[in-house]
């Protein structure tokens, strides 16, 4: 009767200690489902917030004084390295945030500067941007002649008149330059990949066994003896 009074009572504390795991489990599942359900929802509304920020800005970009459109102004979001440039009739589009400080910029107007309100309602925003011509004075150039007809022709024909494109093309390809160029300008990605793939493709093809030595290559010795009737070993200097 002791024993199984005995076996009961373990029976009993077992059952007790698997309800008790059972019950936990069941917390966390449920907190966890807690968690993701608030987790989701943040997110989705992140996603709705972030995606009503979103606007299409367009419009177009003329001159204050004639209302015509003038082409090539950079349109920036300041503060971020993206933008776009207007068409030749002065049109753009960009998207940008609510928010955002949209910079038009020329290089013969003044800067002008737009902000996008945080308050727009929809995702599209236009504007018609007027540009004021941006005047600079330069430096007074006072431009003299010659004293003498004497002096102009002695300074016209000491002159020193630069080469033209043909000739200075000339020059570039002469056997001479290339042969410096070639000696002294470093190899390139491409040249330096096909040189570090052909050293991998010889290393395995003699792997486990010695390289053949260029003193018994019939036609190595054949090549060393051309250039040396060439003079190609002779100091150059």
């Amino acid at each position: 009767m002791g024993k199984v009074n005995q076996y009961t009572v373990q029976f009993v504390l077992r059952n007790q200690q698997l309800v008790f795991i059972f019950g936990a489990v069941k917390k966390i599942l449920l907190y966890t489902a807690i968690l993701l359900f608030f987790f989701t929802q943040s997110a989705k509304a992140q996603f709705e917030t972030s995606r009503d920020s979103v606007v299409q800005l367009y419009g177009i970009v003329m001159t204050a004084d004639s209302l015509v459109g003038v082409p090539a102004v950079s349109v920036v979001v300041k503060g971020q390295n993206r933008g776009t440039i207007t068409n030749a009739q002065g049109v753009f589009s960009i998207v940008v945030l609510k928010g955002d400080q949209v910079e038009f910029t020329h290089v013969t107007y003044k800067p002008k500067m737009i902000t996008i309100p945080r308050n727009l309602e929809g995702n599209q925003y236009s504007v018609v941007q007027l540009m004021i011509i941006d005047t600079v004075y330069l430096p007074a150039t006072i431009i003299r002649p010659r004293p003498t007809p004497e002096q102009f022709a002695r300074d016209f024909a000491n002159i020193k008149v630069p080469d033209d494109d043909i000739e200075i093309a000339r020059k570039n390809t002469s056997a001479a330059k290339r042969k410096v160029l070639m000696q002294t300008t470093p190899a390139d990605g491409g040249e330096a990949t096909t040189m570090q793939f052909r050293k991998i493709a010889n290393q395995a093809v003699y792997r486990g066994q010695n390289p053949p030595q260029n003193i018994f290559n019939p036609a190595a010795w054949a090549e060393f003896i051309q250039a040396w009737k060439r003079g190609d070993f002779k100091n150059k200097n």
